[in-house]
């Protein structure tokens, strides 16, 4: 997707008037998004959407059907961009879907909007806006700040339509052991041992990881002893990620973005939480979607170290998982 400003395209988008909404976070942030995205859509039909998010997301940006254009924002830790390259007039409306302030706040009242819409803080007494909830699940989070703008929002309306290109590993189930930190990684050896247990049982198993996880993917690949044809390491094209998630009996993984993917494509889940529960960033409460989860404290997010409630996960916890997605599969 072109950047706003840029030749002909942004001449004449320039015309329309605009609304630039902030999520400069991961894929898993941003299908988070999506119900929030398809409000604005709705709410303004005329304006072009414009969203802050990193260019790497830009195809999956395209399908959600809600934006115009992405405008490249990214910042290393999950930070709020420090600039965004907006060009042109202000925006008739800013949405912060990005966090609660003040530097998001900032970042966008430095364009003039001529509304922002965001929650409330007190270190950014100007902002009006509603009040923030810690502990409410990220898709109503949105929804709601947009309800208290008189904007409708559904938080259920996150699915997205079914990729054109055919499953790279149609009817496997889909192992994903990365994600965004190492609290968040359930042990590698766990992932073997339930590969093995479904391989026994007749099941091709495929595992898949991020640009940045080949060693990760090779290490589970090994212990898994899977074929070279069932490890897809280094980051699948969003294409061919979508197809293999649409097309899976299930995807395996912590709260990370493939789960959120899946989620968005109705495949069949299986994702293990800690250090956040389900409640927060769990799927919708549907049959085919399992989120195991182990109560205890909060723990960090993003820290170095596997979580003590993702490590009361077992392995047969997941296999008895997989189970009741294949009994339900099955069910006349």
């Amino acid at each position: 997707m072109p950047c706003p400003g840029a030749g002909p395209e942004g001449r004449e988008a320039r015309a329309r008037p605009r609304v630039l909404v902030l999520r400069a976070l991961g894929l898993g942030d941003l299908l988070a998004g999506v119900p929030a995205l398809r409000a604005l859509r709705r709410a303004y039909p005329e304006h072009e959407i414009v969203l802050a998010t990193p260019a790497e997301l830009a195809p999956v940006v395209a399908v959600t059907g809600a934006v115009d254009r992405v405008l490249p924002a990214a910042e290393p830790g999950r930070a709020v961009p420090r600039a965004l390259g907006w060009t042109g007039p202000p925006p008739e409306v800013a949405v912060d879907l990005h966090g609660n302030g003040p530097p998001s706040h900032r970042l966008l009242t430095r364009l003039r909007p001529g509304k922002l819409l965001a929650f409330a803080h007190p270190d950014t007494p100007e902002v009006e806006g509603p009040p923030w909830y810690p502990e409410e699940h990220e898709r109503d989070r949105w929804c709601r700040l947009l309800t208290a703008y008189g904007i409708d929002a559904d938080p259920a309306d996150l699915l997205l339509p079914r990729p054109a290109g055919p499953s790279p590993a149609p009817g496997a189930i889909v192992l994903h052991p990365g994600a965004g930190a190492p609290s968040r990684c359930w042990p590698v050896e766990r992932y073997a041992a339930v590969a093995g247990a479904l391989r026994e049982r007749g099941r091709r198993v495929v595992v898949t990881g991020g640009a940045d996880e080949s060693d990760l993917v090779a290490r589970l690949a090994k212990l898994a002893d899977l074929p070279d044809t069932d490890v897809f390491a280094g980051g699948l094209p969003y294409d061919r990620l979508s197809a293999l998630v649409a097309g899976a009996r299930a995807v395996v993984s912590g709260d990370t973005g493939i789960a959120h993917l899946a989620v968005a494509h109705a495949a069949p889940t299986v994702t293990l939480f800690g250090p956040v529960p389900p409640s927060r960033w769990g799927p919708p409460d549907h049959p085919r979607h399992r989120a195991l989860w182990h109560p205890g404290p909060d723990g960090d997010p993003h820290g170095h170290e596997t979580d003590p409630a993702l490590l009361r996960i077992g392995t047969d916890d997941v296999l008895t998982a997989l189970d009741a997605l294949d009994a339900l599969c099955e069910a006349p």
